[in-house]
């Protein structure tokens, strides 16, 4: 239960702080505010799932102390949540993707059968219908705009991709969340994304790649050095203050 609760808060935590990146340098100023809401979106939704994580450890950490006392090794997130900002069009094929898988996933969780998990879905996935209703409207317009927006969308699409794999990987800790009531089966996730994202493509004039790969191995402690460059930045704080309140 603590491994399948940090899957879901470090999704968001590091997409979270990947986002917020963009503060104060999106290409205009709607953007900027809208980006910036929704990295405190998913920051907010980080905090109940690390938050629940703390307390079914049992070892008197927080979601603070989860978030910012951890090594790179530690997380268990989607390696599609590391990946560099790169240019606006990326950001914005990243987000869809991940969108479109999270909300399906929030979706299922609110009908688990631990009442702790189904509350937290409940309250997350209303924010997660916002985001993919914008994410998913941006690709349409910049996938069928000018040949050039179209051009950057489809470099990022081809880019992004090739991550979307590991979404619908199951292994031993998700068949044991399907056992116990608790989750859905990830792969069961797989054909509603498949014709949701068909659907948001051929409006899009976007041409989906080849099958994503999934992450030999499982998600434990296995990532790229992107995580570690972005782990520098987001823990130096309280790494330098420890115990610091502000």
């Amino acid at each position: 239960m603590f491994e399948f609760l940090l899957r879901m808060g470090d999704n968001t935590l590091v997409l979270g702080h990947r986002v917020s990146e963009w503060c104060g340098h999106s290409p205009v100023l709607e953007e900027d505010i809208a980006l910036a809401n929704i990295a405190l979106d998913l920051i907010g939704q980080t905090r109940m799932w690390l938050g629940l994580a703390g307390e079914v450890e049992g070892q008197g950490r927080d979601a603070d102390a989860l978030a910012f006392r951890r090594d790179a090794w530690d997380f268990r997130n989607l390696l599609i949540v590391e990946r560099p900002n790169r240019d606006y069009g990326h950001t914005l094929m990243r987000q869809f993707l991940f969108d479109l898988w999270h909300h399906e996933r929030l979706a299922d969780l609110c009908l688990s059968d631990d009442d702790r998990v189904a509350g937290i879905a409940a309250k997350c996935v209303k924010e997660a219908d916002y985001h993919l209703e914008r994410s998913k409207d941006l690709i349409i317009r910049l996938g069928d705009g000018t040949p050039e927006s179209h051009a950057r969308m489809q470099d990022a699409l081809e880019a992004i991709w090739p991550y979307t794999g590991e979404m619908f990987e199951n292994d031993a800790l998700d068949q044991a969340m399907f056992e116990a009531g608790i989750s859905p089966l990830p792969g069961s996730q797989k054909p509603r994304f498949d014709a949701a994202l068909e659907d948001t493509l051929a409006k899009a004039t976007l041409k989906r790649p080849e099958n994503g790969f999934a992450r030999k191995g499982g998600r434990k402690g296995v990532h790229s050095e992107d995580l570690g460059h972005l782990l520098a930045s987001m823990q130096f704080l309280p790494r330098a203050y420890p115990d610091a309140r502000w």
